[in-house]
């Protein structure tokens, strides 16, 4: 549970700096198409030469399969003449670039926290089946077979007691018989 709520603490934490860090980028993206013309601005980036290649790979933790995503980049983004765009572009691109960083490893903790979420809610499942049904069948299993021994027992003590009693019976019968004979 300590694992869980610090999961949720990074991605709260996460979550902030993603929604300024696009603010931010946003404002400055905003800025420099204030300043540039649309045919400027679509002309600088309409070819991009940069890839982006997202990897995932799955790690267990505490018996929960969780993600790792690892981010591969090739080539850049700035691929426009810098003599018909302006600084604000570029600053905005930057942004972009970082935020996306940030919203990967925002993406990587919720998913993370949200499959601990569902384990935990199973594991709350489990727990309260056993706590309200299954052990109060358990205990009540265990008194009816404890009354039925207690009665076998007794039943076993009486038997025995009713064997004894006629074999003493025979006995004295016996013994009053070896008397008159003698």
């Amino acid at each position: 549970m300590k694992h869980f709520m610090s999961i949720i603490r990074d991605a709260r934490r996460l979550r902030e700096q993603v929604e300024k860090e696009l603010g931010s980028a946003f404002r400055s993206f905003l800025l420099a198409s204030a300043w540039m013309s649309d045919a400027q601005m679509e002309n600088a980036l309409s070819s991009p030469q940069a890839s982006m290649e997202l990897t995932v790979e799955t790690k267990n933790v505490m018996s929960v399969r969780i993600p790792v995503f690892s981010l591969l980049r090739q080539g850049s983004v700035k691929t426009y003449g810098y003599a018909t765009t302006n600084a604000l572009l570029d600053t905005a691109i930057d942004a972009f670039e970082h935020a996306f960083d940030t919203l990967i490893s925002l993406a990587q903790v919720e998913k993370q926290a949200e499959n601990m979420a569902i384990e935990l809610e199973t594991t709350r499942r489990r727990v309260n089946a056993l706590q309200y049904k299954m052990i109060p069948d358990l205990k009540e299993t265990v008194k009816y077979i404890r009354m039925k021994l207690d009665e076998a027992e007794r039943g076993a003590i009486i038997g025995t007691m009713r064997v004894k009693a006629q074999i003493q019976a025979q006995e004295e019968e016996m013994a009053k018989k070896a008397p008159a004979t003698t």
